[in-house]
């Protein structure tokens, strides 16, 4: 016969382990310093300004050749 499981239990482990991901997560996401935010937005905006720059078609221009 198998292990005997409370499920009140499991269940608040389950929320618990649910709880600390999230909580995990948020800090990865706004726990960082204002200069690091914006050197990362800075990062990615020169990123897009680079590929722009070297498409072959404008977006301007859809459908013209």
């Amino acid at each position: 016969m198998g292990e005997v499981v409370n499920l009140r239990q499991a269940r608040k482990h389950k929320a618990r382990i649910e709880k600390e991901r999230q909580a995990s997560e948020n800090r990865a996401l706004h726990g960082r310093p204002k200069t690091e935010r914006e050197r990362d937005r800075l990062a990615s905006e020169k990123a897009e300004k680079f590929v722009a720059g070297h498409r072959r078609e404008k977006p301007d221009d859809p459908g013209e050749r």
